[in-house]
């Protein structure tokens, strides 16, 4: 399916079976996959895959916490805590499904495993990868990059017209013409509102005692305090 042309009206995303905890594979056509550390998860993460179901009329997100990330430069607070937080973000969201997988792995995570598993999970679904401007300026240096681009659209939050695509950093050594071609072509922008939100100040704030109002959702804020994360010991 190309994502270029106007799409047809999707139906209403079947529920989720209690048993399995999945709609069936047949009525996933269009699936989103949403990785991050989600430390925490805010609310321009939230942002994101909201203007992605509306945009790309997705049928299902999948919302991975990481686990062992390998570009991390930090310690990540404990998986569990990431897991909860990140299951209250989004949890008025009914086509998202927080998925532990990568939370369960040993060793280094990596996008292109999760992919190749969802492609088997849902071998009738296009998948479309999104990430953050941030994210797109780093491109070129992910895991397997070129069979990212081939297994998946990559979509990217246009949410600052002031940050250039990772194509066209000066800064950035130019991908081969393989790996242009591969991924250029498959790039699509989420249009969303201007949102600088960032973990790094939230953790800031969290570690002060201040309140993150507006930046997390309140479940998030409780659920930072009541576990006091992200505090000197």
């Amino acid at each position: 399916m190309n994502p270029l042309l106007p799409m047809e009206p999707q139906p209403e995303p079947q529920a989720l079976s209690p048993q399995i905890g999945w709609p069936k594979a047949e009525g996933v056509q269009r699936a989103g996959v949403f990785g991050g550390a989600f430390d925490p998860p805010h609310q321009a993460h939230v942002a994101l895959v909201e203007a992605a179901i509306e945009q790309l009329q997705l049928d299902l997100v999948h919302v991975l916490p990481t686990g062992q990330a390998w570009h991390k430069p930090r310690d990540l607070t404990p998986p569990v805590h990431r897991l909860a937080m990140t299951r209250l973000a989004f949890a008025h969201l009914p086509r998202v499904v927080v998925d532990d997988r990568e939370i369960g792995r040993t060793g280094p995570s990596y996008t292109v495993d999760t992919l190749h598993e969802l492609q088997t999970q849902w071998p009738r679904a296009q998948l479309f990868l999104l990430i953050g401007d941030d994210q797109r300026r780093s491109l070129p240096s992910w895991h397997q990059i070129d069979e990212i681009g081939r297994i998946a659209i990559i979509c990217a939050a246009s949410r600052d017209k002031a940050v250039r695509a990772w194509s066209e950093d000066p800064q950035k050594p130019a991908p081969s013409t393989r790996l242009f071609d591969t991924l250029q072509a498959r790039i699509l922008s989420l249009d969303m509102p201007l949102m600088p939100h960032s973990a790094t100040a939230i953790r800031v704030l969290a570690a002060t005692e201040q309140t993150m109002t507006g930046l997390v959702s309140p479940a998030v804020e409780r659920y930072i305090n009541e576990h006091h994360l992200y505090r000197p010991h």
